[in-house]
């Protein structure tokens, strides 16, 4: 079915001006997939199909980012939501993450982390969805809101909580007064994600969000995880985020940038043994915005690494599960595939 989401997608390309603005057919469907690439997406694909919950999540309903990564996971490769084998997933998960955000905040828990992958997926998922199908007719009718207004409650919890943070960063709780690199680059592409999708997110937002990440970039590309440069420890994943958020926060001029593209580059080979599909998952995303030939060279090991890893049910283990690490390790792989505007080089 992923032939009729091409179509799709070439439609929407062509009449959407954030989509078109950003890079042409030609490099949003890129080459022909390597074929252990297709082997790792369709295994892992099926098995998140038959372990998702009858609620539509994974693991659990209080941890909105892992089941926002699966949903990635399926419309990352093309999978179409409205009529191809796996709609029904796909659906479910929107359903969950709508009908899961807390109605007063538009907090969409159980941490800071969970909403900007949560904030993420759905504004991936908006526009590709026909949401006049979206809803099953068994929801209570206060459940049933459009994609759109979900996320605009989403920002709104997340301008709040950047505005009460002395910081101007993020951290684990909408009221934490410190911030984190780690969890305000799940915030930042989140909102930024939201942004390109056509849906209001105040500048002043973003720009005081890599403000923050800037603040905590060093000269070498080393990114401090809390409390300025030098705090926290050596970390290549942290280097990955902020490159990410600077290209596709229009900041590839900044020092910052050359300098944490530069250190990852510069560090193909290696690997995060503590958390290696977050280090994985924003690896592939960084080297394919910053250096596509670093990053042509990363994918093959990386696929080749992850073919070895994978469970003989398709799964891959994970630190919060194999739903969490079978979508992350998918979404190492889905710039292979290129189908999320997100994933567009910026």
């Amino acid at each position: 079915m992923r032939s009729c989401f091409i179509t799709l997608f070439a439609v929407t390309l062509a009449a959407s001006p954030f989509l078109s603005q950003a890079q042409g057919p030609s490099l949003r469907f890129g080459n022909d997939i390597p074929p252990e690439v297709e082997t790792i997406y369709d295994r892992g694909l099926a098995y998140l199909s038959t372990s998702q919950s009858d609620d539509g999540t994974w693991r659990s309903r209080s941890e909105h980012g892992i089941t926002g990564l699966c949903l990635m996971a399926f419309l990352a490769s093309g999978e179409d939501p409205n009529f191809g084998n796996y709609r029904n997933n796909i659906k479910r998960a929107v359903r969950a993450l709508i009908t899961g955000q807390n109605r007063e905040t538009g907090f969409f828990p159980n941490s800071m982390y969970h909403h900007g992958f949560a904030m993420l997926a759905l504004a991936e998922a908006y526009g590709v969805i026909d949401e006049a199908t979206l809803w099953d007719g068994t929801e209570d009718k206060n459940e049933k809101r459009s994609i759109a207004e979900a996320l605009e409650e989403a920002i709104s919890l997340a301008v709040k909580a950047q505005a009460a943070n002395r910081w101007g960063g993020w951290r684990y709780s909408p009221t934490s007064t410190d911030a984190d690199t780690s969890v305000t680059g799940s915030i930042l592409m989140g909102l930024l994600a939201c942004r390109n999708a056509g849906i209001s997110v105040p500048d002043e937002v973003i720009e005081t969000a890599l403000g923050y990440m800037q603040r905590n970039t060093a000269s070498s590309g080393f990114v401090a995880y809390s409390g300025g440069i030098g705090g926290g420890g050596e970390s290549m994943a942290r280097s990955a985020v902020a490159s990410l958020v600077y290209a596709v926060g229009h900041k590839r001029d900044w020092e910052e940038y050359e300098a944490s593209i530069g250190h990852i580059t510069e560090r193909l080979e290696q690997r995060d043994s503590a958390h290696p599909h977050y280090f994985a998952y924003y690896m592939a995303q960084a080297l394919f915005q910053g250096d596509p030939e670093a990053w042509e060279k990363w994918n093959r090991s990386t696929a080749r690494y992850l073919a070895e890893q994978q469970a003989d049910n398709g799964s891959f283990t994970g630190s919060y599960g194999e739903g969490y690490g079978t979508a992350m390790s998918l979404l190492a792989m889905a710039l292979n595939y290129r189908f999320l505007p997100i994933y567009e080089r910026f």
